[in-house]
């Protein structure tokens, strides 16, 4: 066999000098940098506020011409279970006209106010006589807050109303005296504002208001919800297993709207004919 091929050593390169690395250094030329301002932001399309909502109809009061034969119209189409409560009651009424001011009728509230119908009668009798040229023809000229703000605490207290009410009586008239509410005023507010400003007057809470709202000046769109009678309609007209609470009351009477407030009258009327049927039977019963 022949020797292998003897292989080369590859030539020795020697290391550059000194010289020749100076003369192969790469220079580099600083660049200057140039910052950039921020984009501006692109301006958002100008949007148009939304349209307001569409306020809901102002709805004459129930004492005008045809507005109760409107309320029934609507009910009756709106719930038929209220539709046969309608159909075995006789038609509400209301006044032509507010029969009594708004101070006055407010007065008469506090008068009234957890007593039984007849000792709050004969008090809001001594009441009136109280007043100067106090007669039935002109009470409602005579009731104003100049004439409570005269009668003292004591004064009140000899014809049975409480020295609570009296301060009642005095505050409702103290604010009406000092134009924070007015009969003008009170006519112009809608539900919302009128049971919050009048709740601001001691002994007035959210009921006083709402039978102040229906029954003097006869709005057509209020729900009395805490009113233990209305409460007691709904869960008998619905037939709920429990007394429906107030919070509960505005969606089961949702469908009156914008009625409520006759709703709410022929709910009064319902328990009275019930309780009237209950003591009709107990006496065929005891006969």
């Amino acid at each position: 066999m022949g020797r292998p091929a003897r292989s080369r050593s590859p030539a020795t390169v020697p290391p550059p000098s000194a010289t020749e690395l100076r003369s192969t250094k790469i220079s580099f030329r600083s660049r200057k940098i140039v910052k950039t301002p921020p984009a501006k932001p692109l301006a958002a399309a100008a949007v148009p506020p939304p349209a307001p909502a569409p306020l809901p109809p102002v709805l004459p009061a129930l004492s005008s011409p045809g507005e109760i034969a409107a309320a029934l119209r609507h009910l009756q189409v709106a719930d038929p279970l209220l539709s046969a409560v309608i159909a075995s009651s006789e038609t509400p009424t209301f006044a032509a006209s507010p029969s009594l001011p708004a101070f006055h009728s407010l007065a008469r509230s506090i008068l009234y106010q957890q007593l039984a119908t007849s000792a709050a009668d004969a008090i809001y009798a001594r009441f009136l006589a109280l007043l100067p040229s106090a007669s039935a023809a002109v009470a409602s000229d005579t009731v104003t807050p100049a004439a409570v703000l005269a009668l003292a605490a004591a004064d009140l207290r000899t014809i049975g109303v409480s020295g609570r009410k009296a301060s009642y009586l005095h505050d409702l008239a103290t604010r009406f005296a000092a134009g924070e509410l007015s009969d003008s005023a009170v006519a112009a507010m809608d539900e919302s504002v009128l049971l919050a400003e009048l709740t601001k007057v001691k002994g007035v809470g959210e009921w006083t208001v709402h039978m102040f709202m229906i029954f003097s000046l006869h709005r057509p769109d209020v729900l009395p919800c805490g009113d233990l009678g209305v409460r007691k309609g709904v869960q008998e007209l619905y037939k709920l297993k429990a007394l429906p609470k107030p919070e509960e009351m505005t969606a089961w009477c949702e469908r009156w709207r914008p009625y409520r407030s006759v709703g709410a009258w022929y709910m009064w009327r319902l328990m009275e004919s019930k309780g009237a049927a209950a003591k009709k039977k107990k006496g065929n019963v005891n006969s």
